[in-house]
């Protein structure tokens, strides 16, 4: 899978062909992430570093607007009820 981009990761840095696909792999998995999934993941992240809700969801709405594909804007109430229901 992505033989291309691992043997162009394996000429353009240190990285072995099996760390090379590692890295594609991660990053791969990590863009696939779906809106919902990533506002959890995002809310929980932050939630851990002691960040409140009107905080949270602020930068998670920003955080959005950088996604490889960006979905549509959401409201602070949409984000909300992502998380919870």
């Amino acid at each position: 899978m992505h033989d291309e981009l691992v043997d162009h990761l394996t000429r353009s840095t240190p990285l072995n062909r099996g760390e090379a696909l590692r890295v594609v792999q991660d990053v791969l998995a990590y863009f696939d992430e779906t809106t919902e999934e990533f506002v959890r993941r995002r809310h929980r992240e932050l939630q851990a570093q002691g960040l409140v809700n009107a905080e949270i969801f602020e930068r998670i709405g920003a955080d959005l607007k950088y996604r490889a594909v960006a979905p549509p804007e959401l409201s602070l109430r949409q984000l909300r009820r992502i998380v919870y229901g």
